[in-house]
């Protein structure tokens, strides 16, 4: 089945539906308080998302860093995020997310 990104005024969402109108019933049903701005049927069966383009430039995966922190800190949530911020220069708020949803995978 195709896939067709559909604009609204303030969301972009991703459809796997049959065709264009089948995508703009899919916007409606799930916001329809919000206008269409376009729609488009993606050339190929998979959506990709550049980090570069979105300006995500990340030397080191954050979730191995987070999982090496936790190791090292043997699970205490609160000495793994001091090591995520030392190793990292994350601040705190960014700390407690990474290692939170480390935590929650198992790490």
């Amino acid at each position: 089945m195709p896939l067709f990104e559909v604009e609204t005024t303030s969301h972009i969402m991703i459809a796997c539906v049959s065709d264009e109108q089948s995508a703009r019933s899919f916007a409606v049903a799930h916001y329809p308080s919000e206008e269409i701005v376009r729609v488009t049927h993606r050339p190929r069966d998979a959506w990709v998302i550049s980090k570069r383009l979105l300006g995500i430039q990340i030397e080191e995966d954050p979730c191995a860093v987070a999982r090496d922190c936790l190791s090292k800190a043997q699970g205490d949530k609160l000495h793994a995020m001091r090591l995520y911020m030392q190793t990292t220069g994350t601040d705190l708020d960014g700390a407690r997310k990474v290692i939170e949803s480390n935590m929650v995978r198992g790490w």
